[in-house]
This record gives C-alpha cells, sequence and structure tokens, in this order.
C-alpha cells in the first residue's frame, strides 16, 4: 500500500512539473533556438546575431539561430508559433510578421496575437528612402515635385506587395498625390536594394541596416528617414517629418515572442536576460552603428499591449491602401 502511494506521488510530480519528467533542471538546460524569419544579411539577422553571443552568456546555454526565410517571414512565424512550447525555441518577430502579415495575407494560418506570447521589444530600425544614384532628385520635395511632373513613369521597389516598406510608399504617395508604379521582390529587402542599384526601379523604402553599407559606398543616395530625430549613423540626413510628411514617422521594431502555453518561468527568465543583453555597451554600439536603437518593454505584458496597438494601427493602413497579397 505504501508503494502505491509513492507511486502516486512522484506520478503526481511528474505531472505538474515537465522538467522533472524529462530530467531536465532550471531553465535552460539545453540549446535555445532562435528562429528569423528573414534570410541572413537583413536587418532581423543583423540583429539576431550581434543578440546571439551575450544571450548565450547569460542563459548559460548556447542560443542557435536558425533562418527561416520566405513568405514575408511567414514560414520562420509559423514554424515558431507550431514548436513546443518550452522555452526552447524562441522568434525574433518584426513589425511585418507580427503587425502587417495578418492584415494582408487572407489565408494566413497563425494569428501573432493569439499564438505567440510577447516577451519584450529589443530594437527599433530606423527607415531610410533611398534612391539610384542616377535619379534626379536628391531631397524628398524634389522627388514629389519629379514624380508629378512624370506621372506614371517612375518603379518603386519593395520586398513585397504587403511589406511594410511597400505600405511606407503608399502612405508617401497618397499624401503627395503621386502616381508611381510598385515593383515587388521576392526574399526580403535584399533583392530589392540589389535592382535600385541594378537601376531597375528609382526609389524604395528599405530599414537602414539593409543599405547602410551601400550607403556609405556611394552605391544608393538617402533623401530621408522614416524616425522622428535624425540618426547618428546618419546624421546630416533629414527626417520624414523635416521633409513635411509626419505621417511617415515609422520604425521596423523587432522584439522576442515564444509560443503560446510557454511556462512562466521561461517568459521571465528570457524577459530578464534579454533586457540585460540589450544594455550591455558593446551590444549597444554595434547595433547603433549599424543605425539600429536599443528600445526595451517595461514588461511583457507592456510588450503585448504595444504589439496588439501596432497590429491596429497598420491593419487600418493596409485596408486605406487595399494592400493584399493573396
Amino acid at each position: 500500500m505504501k508503494t502505491k502511494k509513492v507511486f502516486a506521488l512522484v506520478a503526481l510530480a511528474l505531472t505538474l512539473c515537465p522538467a522533472l519528467a524529462s530530467g531536465e533542471g532550471a531553465y535552460p538546460s539545453r540549446p535555445v533556438r532562435m528562429i528569423i524569419p528573414f534570410a541572413p544579411g537583413g536587418a532581423s539577422d543583423f540583429v539576431g546575431r550581434i543578440m546571439q553571443p551575450k544571450m548565450s552568456e547569460l542563459l548559460g546555454q548556447q542560443v542557435v539561430v536558425e533562418n527561416r526565410g520566405g513568405a514575408a517571414g511567414n514560414i520562420g512565424m509559423e514554424a515558431a508559433a507550431k514548436a513546443d512550447a518550452d522555452g526552447y525555441t524562441i522568434f525574433l518577430g518584426n513589425i511585418g510578421t507580427i503587425a502587417i502579415n495578418a492584415a494582408v495575407f487572407r489565408s494566413l494560418a497563425v494569428k501573432p496575437t493569439r499564438d505567440f506570447i510577447a516577451v519584450t521589444e529589443v530594437v527599433d530600425v530606423p527607415g531610410v528612402l533611398v534612391a539610384n544614384n542616377s535619379f534626379a532628385p536628391n531631397t524628398v520635395k524634389e522627388l514629389v515635385d519629379y514624380a508629378k511632373a512624370n506621372p506614371g513613369k517612375l518603379n518603386y521597389a519593395s520586398p513585397g506587395s504587403g511589406s511594410q516598406n511597400r505600405l511606407e510608399m503608399e502612405l508617401l504617395r497618397r499624401a503627395a498625390g503621386l502616381d508611381m508604379v510598385h515593383i515587388p521582390y521576392k526574399g526580403g529587402a535584399g533583392p530589392a536594394v540589389t535592382a535600385l542599384i541594378a537601376g531597375e526601379t528609382q526609389m524604395m523604402f528599405t530599414t537602414a541596416p539593409s543599405a547602410l553599407g551601400f550607403i556609405r559606398g556611394g552605391r544608393l543616395k538617402v533623401l530621408a528617414v522614416t524616425s522622428a530625430k535624425r540618426i547618428a549613423a546618419l546624421p546630416e540626413v533629414p527626417t520624414m517629418v523635416e521633409s513635411g510628411f509626419p505621417r511617415s514617422v515609422t520604425g521596423s521594431w523587432q522584439g522576442i515572442f515564444v509560443p503560446k502555453d510557454t511556462p512562466r518561468e521561461a517568459v521571465d527568465r528570457l524577459f530578464a536576460v534579454t533586457q540585460k543583453v540589450m544594455k550591455t555597451p558593446d551590444v549597444a554600439e554595434r547595433l547603433a552603428t549599424g543605425g539600429v536603437d536599443v528600445v526595451l518593454s517595461a514588461s511583457p505584458k507592456a510588450f503585448a499591449d504595444f504589439v496588439a496597438s501596432e497590429s491596429d494601427r497598420w491593419g487600418r493602413v493596409a485596408r486605406e491602401v487595399g494592400a493584399t497579397v493573396d
């Protein structure tokens, strides 16, 4: 009888504590996977790989970066949402995957606000309005005047019909009454930027890290930044506000997410560690050099509230411009 009671107590303990059942100790007890939903070389990859070494150190376990690009980030996002909710898969989501895609992909299998727990924002990535070097305008005003004088003759690039970069240009186009042709590219900002350099298009919005190397190397020219204030990486470049377009203040924020039902212990640990990672001077300095600002949430709930408001905001924009991709 006593033996049966012992077995019953052990069974109850294992049920209440999955970590014991699997033979694991305190979280984390094995490597953690960070899914980045875009190919190497873009802004998300830039941020994730700067975070990865310090995060590994503070967690006491290796953080393994896994790039799962495709379908505007939806492939990686779906893989992360369907992963085991045990804290060993984290998702580096951004404004596009989390706040915009749900509004433009009608058949999206994942609902970010339902299928993820928001842990913390980590950065805000300013955007830039860049142009091919042979394009005559050098300011936003000159671009607007030139486009009005040449209706339907200018092409602008984007990494996809439902991308933030496309919506940013639609905001400008509608505010200024411009008739321009949208040319979408696949595979993230990289192909679109490459096409812009080659002269296939005249202009585009993209993230600062995706374009800084080309700007500094003289292969692209920059007309404005989309942040509320000028950025340290491009202090001489005016903002869209200074250029007369206050509604064009945007940023491509990024944050840490985990699958819904992830244990609170793991969420709290990831929140605390990520906060320390982003406050590390070396991490912040390397991000700033690439044009990225560290922005942290006060709590997981504060980040969840922010995500909800951003989803509402960009959902309205997408509906205004009729942006759909399927």
